[in-house]
């Protein structure tokens, strides 16, 4: 199953960091293509959730439901390895940034290979990615651990079969907290707020001296001295996919 326990935890006040970006939406949108029914695995809050057609939301999470917005749809407590839902029930599955979190990616996939009649939309994060200077530089166990909790992009096409994958570069002001939406605003890392609706920053024991070193290398202009060239990007790759089956 998904981490409830985690997020019931660090889920308080995720709405507010955790806004949907209109760019990334779209891209969601298109990759739905003519689906009227869909079931959003690992729901959270309802962000990115199609509002112009049938949607089931599936969430562990009590303290997630709890932040759904009154417009959003009704949220089923459940798990992806385990979709309350018969076979071929709507038209497409979408999951969003979630599927780090199953206990067994594989079963959660097939789950929505099975109760989906055209098409499964994921939004990951492509494990064979160098990552940014956010994990390589200061915290390397964060993409370490998450090499170990994503799939591979050919470990979902083993389970989904023939896949299409589309880059999704993240643009530099981001409304959507994730992990990589501040890689052109380094500052907000050191935000406690922010951090709290990252999941990567929740399972890191300690954390403090390495942001004190981040803190140390803004004010004195170093890391600005290696990353100028960021600067000036509108966006940027940092291996973000959508993948379509």
């Amino acid at each position: 199953m998904a981490e409830p326990i985690l997020y019931d935890r660090i889920g308080v006040g995720y709405a507010a960091y955790r806004r949907p970006d209109p760019r990334i939406a779209n891209r969601i949108e298109a990759a739905l293509g003519f689906a009227r029914s869909v079931v959003n695995v690992g729901a959270g809050t309802g962000s990115y959730e199609p509002v112009d057609r049938a949607v089931i939301a599936v969430e562990p999470s009590a303290e997630m439901v709890r932040q759904r917005p009154a417009s959003a749809a009704p949220a089923v407590r459940g798990a992806a390895e385990r979709l309350p839902l018969r076979d071929a029930a709507v038209d497409a599955a979408l999951a969003v940034l979630t599927i780090h979190h199953w206990s067994d990616w594989r079963r959660g996939l097939a789950e929505m290979r099975r109760v989906a009649r055209e098409r499964v939309v994921v939004l990951t994060w492509d494990a064979g990615h160098p990552g940014f200077w956010l994990v390589q530089e200061y915290f390397p166990e964060i993409v370490a651990t998450d090499r170990e909790s994503f799939p591979t992009l050919d470990g979902m096409a083993g389970v989904l079969g023939p896949i299409h994958v589309q880059p999704v570069p993240i643009p530099a002001d981001c409304t959507d907290g994730f992990l990589g939406a501040y890689w052109r605003r380094p500052r907000m890392y050191l935000d406690e707020g922010v951090r709290g609706a990252i999941s990567a920053f929740a399972k890191l024991p300690h954390a403090d001296a390495t942001l004190a070193r981040l803190r140390a290398d803004l004010d004195d202009g170093s890391w600005e001295a290696r990353h100028h060239d960021l600067l000036a990007l509108p966006e940027l790759d940092l291996g973000y996919r959508l993948v379509v089956a």
